[in-house]
């Protein structure tokens, strides 16, 4: 099993910039691909960033290329999504997740998830 929990949420204004934690604990070794997802009241979960957990390639949703990064601490087994430049559309509750493919959007291939960190993001 592998637990995830994440952090760093809060209220910013439009504009400005975060960065969400995501700590993974368990058995790490298994996991070979970490996501970020957003979800925002009456929508879907929507992908947001990827990263494989050993070369830390990245993929990036079009809606946040260009002022999100995520990143890796492999030490740590942390991963992290800056996030710049922040819109009011970014709002929703940011959930990590890990998956035992190296990067994928789909959500059918994250077995484990964190329990969300809430962004508001106020115009």
């Amino acid at each position: 099993q592998v637990q995830v929990v994440e952090s760093g949420g809060g209220l910013v204004q439009a504009g400005g910039s975060l960065r969400l934690s995501c700590a993974a604990s368990g058995r790490t070794y298994s996991t070979y691909g970490l996501g970020w997802f957003r979800q925002a009241p009456g929508k879907e979960r929507e992908f947001v960033a990827a990263i494989s957990w050993s070369a830390g390639d990245t993929y990036y949703a079009d809606s946040v290329k260009g002022r999100f990064t995520i990143s890796k601490d492999n030490a740590k087994a942390t991963v992290y999504l800056q996030m710049n430049r922040l819109k009011p559309e970014d709002t929703a509750v940011y959930y990590c997740a890990a998956s035992k493919i190296r990067l994928t959007t789909s959500t059918s291939y994250y077995d484990y998830w964190g329990q969300g960190t809430q962004v508001t993001v106020s115009s």
